[in-house]
């Protein structure tokens, strides 16, 4: 039987605002939780999302809301690419409320990104990493146009 589908509801894709803080916050500790079992420390989460919130040059946090209330949200930092002469987007901190999911409010907020990242000029591409067994969020990615790179990320975690 086919699904039914559901009207989308109006939403507002925006930039963050210092007063969205405790709910980017609040969704950042979700995420988290929900993708990679791990609990975040909140007396560093919040003074870390208001800094970005404060000095743009951290990134910046987009949000998508609907009926009165943040539904989704994403955080941008930057890459300088001396190959491209140019700078690399990076795609963080996606979390959209469950009750929201499937319905278009990540297509939004990657919509925006994009078109923000088209005006700057000096933009050559948005990026992202994403949990290897995250395959929803596969699938959403290839269908908003990116693709797997043949890279691996490595860390080294100094604090």
């Amino acid at each position: 039987m086919p699904r039914a589908r559901v009207a989308l509801p109006v939403m507002e894709t925006r930039l963050a605002v210092p007063g969205d803080a405790e709910t980017l916050a609040g969704f950042n500790r979700a995420m988290a939780l929900e993708t990679e079992s791990r609990v975040l420390d909140a007396k560093r989460l919040l003074p870390g999302v208001e800094a970005v919130l404060h000095d743009p040059s951290h990134g910046f946090f987009v949000v998508a809301e609907s009926g009165g209330e943040i539904a989704g949200a994403l955080f941008i930092t930057y890459e300088w690419s001396d190959w491209r002469d140019g700078r690399f987007w990076w795609i963080q901190s996606v979390y959209v409320r469950p009750v929201h999911r499937r319905r278009g409010v990540y297509r939004r907020l990657h919509e925006f990104v994009r078109e923000r990242a088209r005006a700057e000029g000096d933009v050559v591409g948005l990026r992202l990493y994403v949990e290897r067994d995250n395959v929803n969020a596969h699938r959403t990615y290839e269908a908003l146009g990116m693709g797997e790179t043949p890279y691996r990320m490595y860390e080294e975690l100094l604090r």
